[in-house]
């Protein structure tokens, strides 16, 4: 009875495999995918990647299309990518090739074969075939609301018949800054999160709708998981697991570089050498410019750029331009030098005691730079 049991088991988990890929393919020779990758080392890939496959049993193609290739050899590139003017365009590769890439890099892949009809996969490759065309190929990315990973969603749900509800996959309240960290902290890397954190600016703490959450790979991947229609994934397979997806600790964070910059200059700054004078007073002009020249470039990233979650950026509270110009005249006696030294400390006094209460999260690691401004400001301005 025991041995029938098992051969009736069997016998149904064959069927039910059958016939996924009869639906798979069906009379269109053709079966779709959308593949996920996970993070990888550095830090444009440090939040996965999505692709869609494309099987065609008919001509013998196996090809991925990639939304996230942009050219380095475009004339002025660094200046359109800084300016978010870059565009990207969408490229194939043979599923082999794009395989043996992400096996290389120890990038995993899984892989959700999608439930669609020979019509609407007939319909999406046309699309896809048609969209590599030059003239249809470049579009104007945003790592926010129309990336590598959002395209596809769109595409995938613009040729399905029976639009699929996408559940939330993130907690409710789930800001864009925290969606971000939680990859950054998972992989080690401070000094990314330490950069993002400065560029961008208040708009990443809004929450994010369900939708807004699936700019981030893993999260599209949970969401067809979650589809409430006819199942829109009709199964998944790891095509590559990896072997460790974490990134390597290092002692040498943010926090501690600044802390120990803070000490450092605390010390100097007590010590009765002459050389330790000199060389806080080169220390001093070196602190305030870098600072201005660093709100120089928030202001840049609002008002120059087309990168939208760069506005409004808070960190302006402390790292004001004029610092540039003041640094120039930071040792001087001149009176205007002392009043400014004086207004300087008070607004860093006012940013501190507010510093988790504002709209915009800051890095914490950046307390001990305001802390270094504000001990370097009350001691000029004692001695001046």
């Amino acid at each position: 009875m025991k041995k029938i049991i098992l051969q009736l088991f069997f016998i149904c988990i064959f069927a039910h495999l059958h016939i996924c890929t009869l639906k798979a393919q069906d009379s269109s020779h053709i079966r779709i995918s959308l593949l996920t990758c996970t993070p990888g080392e550095e830090l444009y890939s440090s939040f996965g990647h999505s692709g869609i496959r494309l099987i065609d049993s008919s001509s013998m193609q196996d090809i991925v299309f990639n939304y996230g290739t942009f050219n380095f050899d475009d004339p002025g590139f660094y200046m359109k990518f800084i300016r978010g003017k870059l565009l990207y365009f969408v490229s194939t590769a043979d599923f082999s090739e794009f395989k043996e890439e992400y096996q290389y890099n120890n990038r995993g892949i899984t892989e959700q074969v999608l439930n669609l009809t020979a019509a609407e996969k007939l319909a999406m490759a046309h699309f896809l075939f048609e969209n590599i065309k030059e003239e249809n190929k470049y579009y104007k990315y945003d790592f926010f609301f129309d990336n590598c990973t959002t395209r596809l969603r769109d595409i995938i749900l613009q040729h399905k018949k029976d639009k699929p509800v996408l559940k939330a996959v993130m907690p409710e309240g789930t800001r864009f800054r925290e969606a971000i960290h939680l990859y950054l902290d998972q992989n080690n890397k401070q000094w990314s999160k330490l950069g993002i954190d400065l560029l961008l600016g208040l708009p990443t703490d809004a929450v994010m709708t369900a939708a807004q959450s699936e700019f981030l790979p893993d999260n599209l991947m949970k969401a067809f998981d979650s589809s409430n229609h006819h199942h829109l994934v009709l199964s998944s397979a790891n095509l590559y697991p990896i072997q460790n997806m974490n990134g390597d600790a290092t002692f040498f964070t943010p926090m501690v570089v600044f802390g120990m910059l803070l000490l450092m200059i605390v010390v100097l700054d007590f010590s009765k050498a002459k050389w330790a004078a000199a060389f806080l007073q080169g220390f001093d002009g070196l602190l305030f410019f870098l600072t201005g020249a660093t709100g120089i470039l928030f202001i840049f990233m609002w008002l120059g750029t087309d990168h939208a979650m760069c506005k409004g950026n808070y960190n302006l509270l402390w790292a004001w331009p004029t610092h540039a110009i003041a640094a120039f005249f930071i040792n001087s006696k001149k009176q205007w030098v002392k009043k400014y030294l004086l207004i300087t400390a008070v607004g860093l006094v006012i940013v501190l005691l507010s510093w988790f209460f504002l709209p915009q999260q800051l890095n914490n690691s950046l307390i001990a730079i305001c802390l270094l401004l504000l001990f370097r400001s009350i001691r000029k301005y004692m001695t001046s």
